[in-house]
């Protein structure tokens, strides 16, 4: 009675969303190298290198040396580097040094901190990627 709809136009469905399993990087594996990704990676081992993804978990027997940029980072092991990330965690296990940039914190009585905590605005800026226009060279006639 009071919506009106117009059939002419056609129903686009919704997206399908995909749900993925996280990555694990297991206590006893050990990475050298940087690691990236679009969803959850849960490190409890050891790894020697940049991480950047969505969501980012670093379980009590892990060691990060290097920096990480991350949507949200929950730290319960060592890191040893930058943090960068909208939503930072710190459980009372954590041992950080190096500075952290942060939209939003928490830290746990009895975590560890060497280095700096700075609030940074727009964090999301800075995690995800920025597309850049490329410009294209225009078509060549070639006379025959």
């Amino acid at each position: 009675m009071f919506s009106r709809t117009d059939k002419s136009r056609p129903v686009k469905p919704a997206p399908e969303i995909i749900k993925v399993a996280p990555s694990i990087i297991s206590s006893n594996l050990h990475i050298v190298g940087n690691l990236m990704g679009e969803g959850d990676i849960q490190i409890d081992g050891r790894v020697e290198g940049d991480i950047k993804t969505k969501s980012l978990t670093i379980g009590e027997s892990a060691l990060v040396i290097g920096e990480i940029l991350a949507e949200e980072i929950s730290i319960r092991g060592r890191v040893e580097g930058l943090i960068r990330g909208r939503i930072v965690r710190l459980f009372k296990t954590a041992q950080v040094t190096g500075d952290i940039l942060h939209e939003a914190i928490s830290i746990e009585q009895g975590a560890m901190i060497e280095g700096q905590v700075k609030r940074a605005d727009k964090m999301r800026d800075q995690i995800e990627p920025k597309v850049e226009a490329v410009a294209r060279p225009a078509a060549v006639a070639v006379a025959g």
